[in-house]
């Protein structure tokens, strides 16, 4: 195997010798926080003696819908810090206080709000964001910035409060340094950037103000802040948790006896250095506390891609983002760690054993069904990342599924470089091999991927292309298609307009051509759209396609038209849709075309702060070419009720409907979080379905029977040393 692998690490090291990143931020004077030994009182009231000796900026300039505009509402931002704690205070002005859209909200839902937002890049080196937002009421959402893409599933310990005034609002934020990662030197250098966000007006500003030639890039338009006297930490957390549950199945037309099952399950996390955190956990809970909304799930070529949501996974799975990756590509993800079903124990090591070194692993035990012919499969997954300038990096992966009687392991190489203020190139080159049992004959594949991306006020351009063989397979990642190469086009031309209504128009061109392996045959997908963005969050966009295909070595036509809008109508009202009519394929052993409608519908309506009510529909039907005779149509209705009485306690009920496959499911969940780990879900749910037991046998019936039932109840509590 080392010679077969040695050629991927000498084109990663020969990439990256030959390119390097040409752009340098400007030089900015750093900010110096207030060192108080008082902390202030977190009630949104900006009346704390540290608040009146903090230093302040202000002078926030927009980035959307243009750059370089005084945004509309002045804001002032406030900054302190004591020994353990960072501490943000804004001030947000506002003529129309009446106007400020705020919700009692779940966690991470503050997007549609107004907002205020720190970006925080804790060892200033462009690299990494924590990014802490914070509605007018004080609810919080975060997430972690990487390798080109925010992931907000993170959950980090933090505090916030916020307060609606007649001058408009107040937010105070208090982020403990155990909650970070910085390095172990006096001063902590970080970076930051304050941002806003105004909902009814489309406005989002920054200060610093970005620059219209680097474009929306936060990394490398950070400004220094710098901390004196920090105390450094070696972080000690353990979080035991208990999780009971009773389900019921159907049995000869009645719910048979109840499977009950307890659990008791510890996690602790130590930092080696203020830096470098391993975390190992037995029995972890991995449940989920809402089921995965509903998606159609016939007539497809692919398996459906499912978001990570569990607790012990989602800490840094950001240092699993990987270069010369761009939306839409077929290697989705080269860590997926939903393919870890059933771990019985679990480790994770993650941080910097350097400067500018970065490692992340995990390893997991993984509990093979009952059925299966072996018990335990073992998941091992290496990252490692070399710091160039700026935004760039280098580095690596290894991942491994080892069974007794077979593997799949997949090693290589990735990247990014910035070239220009404006632009970067990425790439990736895995390979992969596996053995799936010790009969057969080894499976060997690569994936090669690279990406070049410029954005600026103007243009945004894309070239992309990828190289994926036949028998390149990950059991550890998702891969959604292989045996294809193709090259990936697209532009965006922003015009920037002086109006109330509408402010921005952008034409958006997109071209791939893709070469089917398996067949030798071509497929093209041509886009054209047309996108307005205006006022209130709205946006709409419509256009159509040239497209065809090549299923089981057979090109078919799907070709077709769509429009897309989204809008918050008023400041209880969001809407979203989509809608397409296209030429469809019925991906079966023997292929056949077709042409049919997709649509998709979301309504969220807030009656008052603290109650939400959503529904949402996703619709695809399906007509033959051949006699015009609809195949099938697929519906699936979801509402839910969600009463937020606090901004830790809430209650909430899902009805869902699936048509197509005659299903009705329940869910009620009352959920407590004091702090991410500190929480207590009660939930009770059920599935009903048209059958009914005669004769031996489930036949189909004309009122839906309870099938399953289940109650969940789990507890878990944060110990912070």
């Amino acid at each position: 195997m080392t010679k077969k692998i040695r050629p991927f690490l000498l084109l990663g090291a020969a990439i990256a010798c030959l390119l390097h990143a040409a752009a340098a931020g400007d030089d900015m004077e750093p900010l110096e926080p207030f060192r108080t030994e008082k902390a202030p009182v977190l009630d949104g009231i900006l009346d704390d003696a540290v608040w009146q000796s903090a230093p302040t900026v202000k002078g926030f300039k927009t980035y959307n819908p243009d750059y370089g505009i005084d945004q509309s509402e002045e804001t002032v931002v406030y900054f302190a810090y004591d020994r353990e704690n960072l501490y943000f205070a804004f001030r947000c002005f506002d003529r129309q206080p009446d106007q400020i859209k705020a919700s009692v909200t779940s966690r991470d839902n503050v997007r549609p709000d107004d907002w205020v937002c720190v970006n925080l890049d804790t060892f200033n080196d462009h690299q990494t964001l924590h990014v802490f937002y914070v509605n007018p009421l004080g609810i919080q959402g975060d997430s972690r910035f990487e390798g080109g893409d925010e992931d907000y599933s993170v959950d980090i310990v933090w505090y916030s409060a916020g307060r609606i005034d007649d001058r408009g609002y107040c937010v105070e934020i208090k982020v403990p340094f155990k909650s970070l990662r910085f390095t172990n030197r006096d001063p902590v250098e970080m970076g930051v950037i304050f941002e806003r966000g105004i909902s009814r007006r489309s406005e989002a500003g920054t200060y610093p103000p970005l620059n219209p030639v680097h474009g929306p890039n936060f990394l490398t338009q950070t400004m220094p802040l710098l901390y004196r006297d920090v105390k450094h930490y070696r972080l000690f957390e353990i979080l035991p948790a208990v999780t009971y549950s009773q389900d019921r199945f159907i049995d000869r037309g009645s719910l048979g006896k109840a499977s009950d099952r307890s659990d008791l399950s510890l996690t602790a996390k130590y930092g080696i250095t203020s830096h470098l955190i391993f975390d190992g956990t037995y029995n972890p809970d991995f449940s989920q506390v809402e089921a995965d909304a509903g998606q159609i799930d016939f007539n497809l070529r692919y398996s459906l891609f499912y978001p990570e949501t569990r607790p012990f996974f989602l800490e840094g799975l950001e240092k699993f983002n990987f270069g010369g990756h761009q939306a839409g590509d077929p290697l989705q993800e080269v860590v997926h760690t939903r393919t870890i079903v059933n771990p019985l124990t679990g480790f994770k090591l993650n941080g910097r054993i350097g400067q500018k070194d970065t490692i992340a692993s995990i390893y997991a035990l993984d509990e093979l069904p009952q059925d299966a012919a072996e018990e335990y499969a073992h998941f091992t997954v290496m990252r490692y990342k070399r710091t160039l300038s700026e935004d760039g990096f280098i580095g690596g992966f290894y991942t491994g599924r080892e069974r007794e009687s077979g593997h799949n392991r997949v090693l290589g190489t990735d990247g990014q470089l910035r070239l220009s203020p404006s632009s970067i190139f990425g790439f990736h080159l895995f390979g992969s091999w596996t053995q799936r049992a010790p009969e057969e004959p080894a499976e060997n594949g690569h994936a090669l991927g690279l990406h070049y991306y410029y954005n600026t006020r103007d243009y945004v351009i894309m070239l992309g292309g990828q190289d994926i063989a036949e028998d390149f397979q990950t059991e550890t990642g998702y891969v959604a298609r292989t045996g294809i190469s193709r090259i990936r086009t697209g532009i965006l031309r922003m015009f920037h307009l002086n109006s109330a209504v509408v402010k921005r128009i952008d034409p958006v061109i997109h071209s791939t051509q893709t070469r089917d392996r398996f067949s030798g045959l071509y497929e093209t997908l041509n886009t054209f759209d047309i996108r307005f963005m205006l006022v209130r969050n709205t946006m709409i966009m419509f256009g159509g396609r040239y497209s065809n295909e090549v299923f089981l070595d057979e090109r078919l036509n799907t070709s077709g038209g769509r429009i897309i809008a989204q809008s918050q109508l008023t400041k209880q009202v969001h809407l979203s849709f989509s809608y397409q009519h296209q030429n469809k394929i019925r991906y079966v052993a023997d292929p056949y075309q077709g042409r049919g409608h997709d649509a998709s519908f979301n309504l969220l309506y807030l009656p008052s702060d603290k109650l939400h009510l959503g529904l949402s529909l996703v619709y695809s039907d399906f007509m033959r070419s051949a006699d015009g005779i609809k195949e099938y149509d697929y519906t699936i209705t979801r509402g839910r009720v969600t009463y937020q009485a606090n901004k830790y306690l809430f209650f909430r009920a899902i009805v869902e409907h699936n048509s197509f496959r005659e299903r009705l499911l329940t869910d009620f969940l009352a959920s407590f979080t004091y702090i991410p780990g500190t929480v207590i879900h009660i939930g009770y749910g059920a599935l009903y379905e048209k059958i009914r037991w005669q004769d031996g046998r489930y036949d189909p019936a004309d009122r839906f029977r309870e099938t399953q039932r289940g109650i969940f109840f789990k507890a878990s509590y944060l110990w912070r040393f």
